[in-house]
């Protein structure tokens, strides 16, 4: 049991309390952020905010650029979000939940490729390739990248990005010592795949009413 402990949390001997602190904060704020996605809920975006927000100062102090990127592209992305999703359709009615549309999937692929290349670009630059863990970073940062375009625009397959990324994170943040990141990834794969679901209802239910 001793050793398990050691594994999970013997690095954080060596780091700031402040740093650990905010880590939990990030954590439970991200936590809070994709729970209320998976409720619809337009607090989705507030707390995604506060999360990123913290998660980008930490990435950054521990040089960890693809992350860091993901963090902070989440933030701009909720900023978006949170105006698409109280964007009114009519008098009454405000973005609703939907399937991805033939343009939207061309457009999906296109942050995929852009990013996997922008991100090859970025730590080349920095001379950042020097582990496998960069490009599976390369890999999660594409995949994170499409996920949060897609929530932003209320769309369900956001939730399959979520899902395989979440997959990935769980082992690789624990690799990287991060082990409460880990813990939060581990969770956003369960509510993920629920997420789906809910959204799933929520789709079939309104197309029978239509």
């Amino acid at each position: 049991m001793n050793h398990i402990f050691d594994l999970l949390f013997n690095q954080y001997a060596q780091y700031e309390t402040l740093d650990i602190v905010l880590e939990i904060v990030a954590v439970i704020f991200g936590f809070l952020s994709v729970w209320f996605s998976k409720q619809n809920n337009i607090l989705v975006f507030p707390t995604g905010i506060i999360s990123t927000l913290i998660f980008v100062y930490l990435l950054l102090k521990w040089e960890l650029l693809g992350d860091m990127m993901i963090n902070a592209y989440y933030f701009v992305m909720s900023i978006y979000g949170w105006y698409i999703w109280t964007s009114k359709v009519d008098a009454t009615h405000v973005t609703p939940i939907s399937r991805t549309t033939i343009k939207e999937k061309k457009i999906s692929l296109g942050i995929f490729i852009t990013t996997l290349l922008f991100v090859f670009i970025v730590y080349k630059i920095f001379n950042k390739w020097t582990t496998w863990m960069a490009y599976v970073d390369t890999l999660t940062t594409a995949i994170f990248f499409v996920g949060m375009w897609l929530m932003a625009k209320r769309k369900i397959e956001n939730w399959i990005f979520w899902i395989i990324g979440d997959i990935i994170s769980v082992p690789l943040y624990l690799y990287k010592g991060f082990s409460f990141t880990s813990f939060q990834y581990f969770g956003f794969t369960i509510i993920a795949v629920f997420g789906y679901l809910a959204w799933k209802k929520s789709i079939d239910s309104n197309q029978q009413i239509v």
